[in-house]
C-alpha cells in the first residue's frame, strides 16, 4: 500500500508543535467552517434505545432524503439508485470492487486524489494515467489521448469533479466528451462529485449523472463530509442507476453489515441545512483562494493553477524535491518561529518521477492565517538549498 502525502508528515508537525512552533496545516482538506447546527444537534437530542445496525444500503427514510437533495440540483434517481457508505472512500472501493477485477484498468487523469492509488492497490487493479499539466490549468487532456491507452482490460475512466487536488471543474462538453467514449467502448465512467457545492465565478457544475444515454454507464461516489463539515460522519454513498452494478455493490455493503447509525442521523438532519449556509461558505472559500493565489504569484519562480472547484490548488516550487522541501519546512525551518505542513504532489501522481517539486495546498484556513503560511513559504525558499 503507498503512504500517503497527505498524512505521511504528520510525525514531523508533533515535533514542531512540541518544540513550540506554530504549524499553518495546509496539507488536509479539512474545513474549519463549523459544522451544521442543525447535524450537531440531531445527534445531542436522539431517542435511541439501542444503537442498532441500519440496513446494508442505509436507512430507507435517510436514501429518499439524499434523492430529494439531487433533484433539488437537477439529478433525477431514487433512493433505490443509492447505497449508503462509510464515507466516499468506501464508495469507490464498492465502485472498484463492483466492475473490475484483478488486473484490470482504470484511466485516470492526472494529478489525482492520492488516495486513488490505495483504492486501486487495495482492489488488485491498475491506474493507466493522462497526464493534465499546470500549464493548462490542469484542463482534461485530449479525448484521443484517452483512447489510445483503452486495451480489453480497460474497465471504467474514473473523474474528479471539481478536483482534488488541482481544483479543476469540467465543463459540460468534456463531461459529453467524455460520456461519447464510455459508450463508444462500453466502459463505465466514474465521477467524485464530493465537492459538487464548491464551485466557482459563476460556473454550474454538471455531473454525470445528469447527461442523457449514460444511464448504464455512470457511477457518482458522493460524500457529506465536505459539503457540510461533517468530516469525521464518515458518510457517503454511491449512486448509479446501474441496476447489475448497485445489485453487486449491495453484496459489498452486506459484507461490512452497515453505515454508521448515528452518523446517519446527522448527516440526514444536514439534509435541512439553509441555502444560505452553502452561500457564505462559497463567499469564503472565493476570498481564501483569491489571496492565497495571488500571496503564491508573488514568489519568485512559483506556478500556480487558479482553480475553479473545490478548495485545493497545486502549486510547483523551484526546488528540487518537494518532499524534502516540506519535510524541512517541519524540521528545520521557521519564520518568526511559524511553519507549514504541506502535501508533497508526487503522491497524487502515478507516472514515476512526475510532480517531484509541486505540492498541493488545501485553502481551509483563513485569509489572515494563509497569508501569514504563504509568507512561510517564501521565506523558506530564500534559504532552502536541494
Amino acid at each position: 500500500m503507498p503512504e500517503s502525502p497527505i498524512r505521511k508528515l504528520v510525525p514531523y508537525a508533533e515535533e514542531a508543535n512540541k518544540q513550540g512552533k506554530t504549524v499553518y496545516y495546509l496539507n488536509i482538506g479539512q474545513p474549519d467552517i463549523k459544522s451544521p447546527t442543525v447535524a450537531l444537534d440531531a445527534v445531542k437530542i436522539h431517542s435511541l434505545d439501542v444503537l442498532a445496525y441500519s440496513r446494508s444500503e442505509g436507512a430507507e427514510d435517510y436514501r429518499k432524503k439524499i434523492a430529494l437533495y439531487y433533484h433539488k440540483n437537477n439529478i433525477e434517481v431514487t433512493h433505490n439508485d443509492i447505497i449508503v457508505t462509510t464515507g466516499g472512500s468506501e464508495a469507490l472501493l464498492f465502485a472498484f470492487g463492483s466492475i473490475m477485477d484483478e488486473d484490470d484498468e482504470i484511466i485516470i487523469p492526472e494529478p489525482f486524489y492520492a488516495n486513488y492509488n490505495g483504492f486501486s492497490t487495495a482492489s488488485g487493479v491498475n491506474i493507466v494515467p493522462v497526464i493534465s499539466k499546470i500549464e493548462d490549468n490542469f484542463a482534461l487532456p485530449p479525448i484521443a489521448e484517452f483512447e489510445k491507452l483503452i486495451t480489453p482490460k480497460t474497465k471504467a475512466i474514473l473523474i474528479c469533479n471539481p478536483g482534488n487536488p488541482t481544483g479543476y471543474l469540467y465543463s459540460k462538453e468534456e463531461i459529453k466528451q467524455l460520456a461519447a467514449l464510455v459508450k463508444k467502448h462500453d466502459l463505465f465512467l466514474i465521477a467524485d462529485e464530493v465537492y459538487r457545492e464548491f464551485v466557482y465565478d459563476g460556473i454550474s457544475h454538471y455531473s454525470i449523472l445528469q447527461e442523457q444515454g449514460l444511464e448504464e454507464h455512470a457511477i457518482v461516489v458522493d460524500s457529506v463530509s465536505k459539503r457540510y463539515s461533517l468530516c469525521g460522519a464518515r458518510i457517503g454513498y454511491l449512486v448509479s442507476k446501474n441496476k447489475a452494478v448497485m445489485q453487486t455493490a449491495l453484496k459489498f455493503a452486506q459484507a461490512r453489515l452497515s453505515p454508521p447509525t448515528l452518523a446517519q442521523i446527522a448527516a440526514e438532519a444536514a439534509l435541512e441545512t439553509p441555502q444560505s449556509y452553502f452561500d457564505n461558505v462559497k463567499e469564503e472559500y472565493v476570498k481564501r483562494r483569491d489571496v492565497l493565489i495571488e500571496e503564491l504569484r508573488k514568489i519568485p519562480g512559483v506556478k500556480v493553477a487558479k482553480p475553479n472547484g473545490a478548495f485545493y490548488c497545486i502549486a510547483e516550487l523551484p526546488v528540487k524535491s518537494a518532499d524534502d522541501f516540506a519535510r524541512w519546512l517541519l524540521e528545520s525551518f521557521d519564520y518568526e518561529n511559524n511553519t507549514v505542513m504541506v502535501a508533497p504532489a508526487a503522491g497524487f501522481y502515478s507516472t514515476p518521477g512526475v510532480g517531484l517539486n509541486q505540492i498541493r495546498i488545501a485553502y481551509v484556513l483563513n485569509e489572515q492565517s494563509l497569508k501569514t503560511a504563504v509568507k512561510v513559504i517564501a521565506e523558506a525558499l530564500k534559504v532552502y538549498q536541494d
